[in-house]
């Protein structure tokens, strides 16, 4: 075992053998160049067979959240087609409605996109998931669907985030979620 001073010995013959053979800034551009590649992995593909492999492993042995089969007849159902990727309460089972907060919250200023298919029309349509916010969490019509769900450095099309921050007040606490169609998706 090495002492301290021992140790500090060998730690200043090591700096000076490196800092001889090596000039600041070749070792700056070498420590720019690491901290550059490190942003730039978040940024890469990920390869997602597995998740599809596990996706059809479901279906075959029988699991209801194996293959996504929207409806469109119940609204407050979590296979209603608007809801293909909504993680939360339906704003519709607490007093609002579809496209509109129940009294006594507030809007989100921010929110995640999905597209969604309509089985009646066979149109994909973009759903733009906005939470309501303040007052206590809904608690009715809980739903968790991942349907094109993007992983986490895709935050605008992320259902697990909270998107209440910035709110004012009270209005920061999750209540639950409205589901208004942008647009047709091409």
């Amino acid at each position: 075992m090495l002492g301290k001073s021992q140790f500090d010995d060998l730690f200043e013959k090591l700096s000076r053998k490196v800092a001889s053979h090596t000039s600041r800034r070749s070792f700056i551009s070498r420590v720019g160049t690491a901290v550059a590649g490190a942003a730039i992995v978040p940024l890469l593909p990920v390869d997602r067979r597995g998740r599809v492999s596990r996706a059809n492993a479901a279906e075959s042995a029988g699991d209801p959240r194996g293959k996504w089969t929207p409806q469109d007849h119940d609204v407050q159902a979590c296979d209603y087609w608007r809801h293909c990727s909504i993680d939360g309460n339906i704003c519709d089972c607490a007093g609002g409605s579809l496209t509109s907060c129940p009294p006594g919250t507030k809007l989100a200023s921010s929110s995640w996109v999905a597209s969604c298919y309509n089985p009646t029309d066979k149109q994909s349509y973009l759903i733009s998931y906005r939470d309501c916010c303040g007052g206590n969490v809904s608690g009715r019509c809980g739903c968790l669907n991942t349907e094109g769900e993007l992983p986490v450095y895709r935050p605008e099309f992320g259902n697990d985030i909270i998107w209440c921050f910035g709110a004012e007040d009270d209005a920061m606490t999750y209540h639950c979620t409205i589901s208004p169609i942008v647009g047709k998706a091409s």
